[in-house]
């Protein structure tokens, strides 16, 4: 099992989705959180299931959110550089190292 650490700039892009959605109704920030952690689990279990999709960054999707976690590989743990909502510019965490 590998360890799941988020940058600060993954985590504030989390607790601003996460903050967002509970504003929507009541409840569904604490799914979307739920989702993330169940997320986590699967690549802290088998990271290689996720797809590479830039150098050694690899991406995890959410199913009930357009969401992805954005992570790579380091010794026995898996640095989350992004938490990304589908419809943004990838750009902006493409430069992130």
């Amino acid at each position: 099992m590998y360890r799941v650490i988020f940058t600060p700039a993954a985590r504030a892009e989390l607790i601003e989705a996460q903050d967002w959605y509970e504003r929507e109704a009541a409840g569904l920030g604490q799914r979307f959180r739920d989702a993330i952690d169940a997320l986590a689990g699967r690549m802290s279990s088998n990271p290689q299931q996720f797809p590479i999709v830039q150098k050694n960054v690899r991406r995890a999707r959410l199913r009930r959110f357009p969401y992805s976690l954005f992570f790579i590989t380091q010794a026995d743990e898996l640095l989350v550089i992004a938490c990304f909502h589908a419809s943004r510019d990838p750009v902006i965490w493409q430069s992130r190292p």
